[in-house]
């Protein structure tokens, strides 16, 4: 049975960036029912023994035209919220250091112009949809989108998200109203770079 990652902290404690009512409902109701719909999903198509990165790396595999729809749109609701609310944190915010920023220096122009493309791109996706930071096993850092519950893995890439930034409007609109750009803004202050980083370790050394 896939789980639901555990919040490390309250529904209100990324106010006022992210407010208590987006939190519970996009936790407690939206990532609840992707997990949920997963489950069931994977019990009919025989493959609940698999981990989630290896089920999405392979919905080819998945002969059910239905059942693959399912796991991808759920496993990828389940894979990607898992990402965005553990990197979360009210200790978040200013930038990386170490390791990861001198990749970002390297591979993406350093901290503001990472921003500066990331935010393009969570602005920028038509609809819903993802913003990824992510790495390879050489340690190259990319940073793309992706429509709806798609991600790097499901798209065949080689590179891993370390960091997901959720556009659907439901992250963002009981705050923010249609003010995408707004909500980006204010996702950088709670960012946890710290997860980040070892995210970006375990992707490098794995």
């Amino acid at each position: 049975m896939f789980k639901q990652v555990e919040l490390s902290y309250a529904y209100d404690a990324l106010e006022p960036h992210i407010d208590a009512l987006t939190m519970e409902t996009h936790y407690s109701k939206h990532h609840a029912a992707y997990t949920n719909n997963l489950n069931a999903a994977v019990e009919k198509a025989g493959v609940a023994d698999k981990d989630i990165v290896s089920l999405l790396g392979s919905l080819d595999s998945i002969s059910d035209e239905a059942l693959r729809g399912a796991i991808r749109n759920n496993g990828g609701g389940y894979y990607n919220h898992n990402l965005y609310f553990a990197g979360l944190s009210p200790n978040g915010g200013g930038q990386p250091d170490g390791e990861l920023a001198a990749a970002i220096e390297k591979d993406l122009g350093g901290f503001d112009a990472f921003k500066d493309a990331f935010g393009k791109l969570g602005i920028g996706r038509f609809g819903s949809g993802w913003a990824w930071l992510s790495a390879n096993k050489e340690g190259k850092l990319q940073v793309s989108s992706s429509p709806n519950q798609d991600n790097p893995i499901i798209e065949g890439s080689d590179y891993v998200p370390i960091l997901g930034l959720d556009v659907w409007e439901h992250a963002y609109y009981l705050k923010y109203k249609n003010l995408r750009a707004d909500y980006i803004q204010a996702f950088y202050d709670v960012v946890d770079w710290k997860f980040v980083a070892e995210n970006y370790k375990n992707v490098k050394n794995g």
